[in-house]
């Protein structure tokens, strides 16, 4: 990233979460030196626009930052028509049928730990770890919008037709990405989201 970023490895989504929300929340007070940028990732945190960024390694070394994600961010409701090409077979490594499946997953909160891939892609965090689920052996060369989808630990939904190999579950009309809105992503890092069962 050059010479005016500095990358923090934390070892765990959670507390990337954890750290990017403290840290947005001591820039809005004034507290962290000036930072252009702050980019969670799956166990890092980045920051980006620094003019000093050894002073600030040393500053955040003698601070302490909390492990959990403040519950109080903002939240979305994605209506979503759980009629998924691979609806079937993840609710066959659940061990459930397609009806608990679509209950399990609408039941679940989950937070944007980050966001990547393509404009408007969040990871989203919230199903238990043994609930994660293998990528497509075969990756799809076309995946349309608004796509819901399953890979790993992750949910995530896709903003625009693209290739992909995530198990996909439903749809959604949300427009995730519009470069017309402020801001131009829907979700955002530490946003809360809720999927609703539509039919």
């Amino acid at each position: 990233m050059g010479r005016r970023a500095l990358l923090l490895e934390v070892g765990g989504t959670e507390r990337a979460q954890a750290l990017h929300a403290e840290l947005v929340r001591l820039r809005e007070t004034g507290e962290l030196p000036e930072v252009e940028e702050i980019v969670p990732a799956a166990a890092t945190v980045l920051l980006d626009g620094l003019e000093d960024p050894q002073a600030v390694a040393r500053w955040l070394r003698g601070r302490e930052f909390p492990g959990a994600v403040p519950a109080d961010t903002a939240s979305v409701v994605l209506p979503v028509r759980y009629d998924g090409p691979d609806l079937a077979e993840v609710a066959a490594l659940w061990g459930v049928d397609e009806e608990e499946a679509v209950a399990i997953h609408t039941r679940a909160e989950f937070r944007v730990a980050f966001c990547g891939f393509t404009p408007g892609f969040g990871y989203l965090t919230g199903l238990p770890g043994e609930l994660g689920v293998p990528r497509r052996a075969v990756p799809r060369t076309s995946v349309p919008p608004g796509s819901v989808g399953l890979a790993g630990a992750y949910t995530g939904v896709y903003p625009r037709a693209s290739p992909g190999g995530w198990q996909l579950i439903g749809r959604t009309d949300a427009v995730l990405w519009d470069v017309r809105r402020e801001p131009a992503a829907l979700l955002a890092p530490g946003t809360r989201v809720r999927f609703e069962a539509v039919a």
